[in-house]
């Protein structure tokens, strides 16, 4: 498998953990589990900026090979 692929799944998969995040963040905050809510809210805004380096990077490599 190309590295280029293996980015791109990477990256789908941290996405795919934002949702889910926020999916739980919201339920949390649905049923007043405050400190649970902030638990996911601090962990989505950890694994979002992991995102963003995976796309810089991939962009950054897509030029280079160009």
């Amino acid at each position: 498998m190309k590295a280029k692929n293996m980015r791109f799944i990477l990256m789908c998969m941290v996405l795919f953990l934002n949702i889910i995040f926020t999916q739980k963040m919201v339920h949390q905050y649905f049923y007043e589990n405050y400190k649970n809510a902030l638990i996911y809210c601090a962990l989505n805004l950890v694994v979002f900026p992991a995102a963003l380096f995976l796309y810089k990077y991939d962009v950054k490599k897509l030029k280079g090979a160009d």
